[in-house]
């Protein structure tokens, strides 16, 4: 009749671990899962608890740190803020020379100061493409 007692335990931490972050959760659920199997092949209380303690043990050790390391892969190849714009296609908005220290470019309505990647002159209008982040200055290269 402990099982029933462990399925709950089980099934009520399942619903705190898709409340919750970080995989911690569910290593107890899995635990009370396995006592739960114990329970209903007959072992007595201090083997359900010896069965719980040792396999959320083994879980947290073992199982978490694969289940994140796998759910981190996916997010490892998104760009955010400053590291979007390489690749992006911007238009100068002030013509862009090396010799004048001049150039802006124009980025989803954000202005940024430009260099060329050659030291190049790039007229105002002209579509180019971010090839590097310098703090506050893109390097860009003129699109064909």
């Amino acid at each position: 009749m402990d099982y029933y007692y462990w399925l709950i335990a089980a099934i009520v931490l399942v619903i705190v671990e898709i409340m919750t972050a970080g995989f911690g959760v569910i290593c107890f659920a899995i635990g009370a899962s396995c006592s739960a199997l114990v329970s209903g092949l007959g072992g007595n209380l201090t083997w359900q608890v010896a069965v719980f303690v040792v396999v959320s043990m083994l879980a947290f050790i073992f199982l978490r740190p694969v289940v994140i390391r796998f759910l981190d892969k996916k997010s490892k190849n998104v760009k955010t803020n400053a590291e979007a714009l390489i690749g992006r296609i911007g238009v100068v908005s002030e013509r862009i020379d090396a010799e004048q220290h001049t150039g802006r470019v124009a980025i989803d309505g954000d202005d940024w100061k430009a260099v060329s990647e050659d030291g190049s002159v790039i007229e105002k209008g002209a579509n180019v493409e971010i090839i590097k982040l310098d703090s506050i200055i893109i390097t860009v290269r003129k699109c064909n």
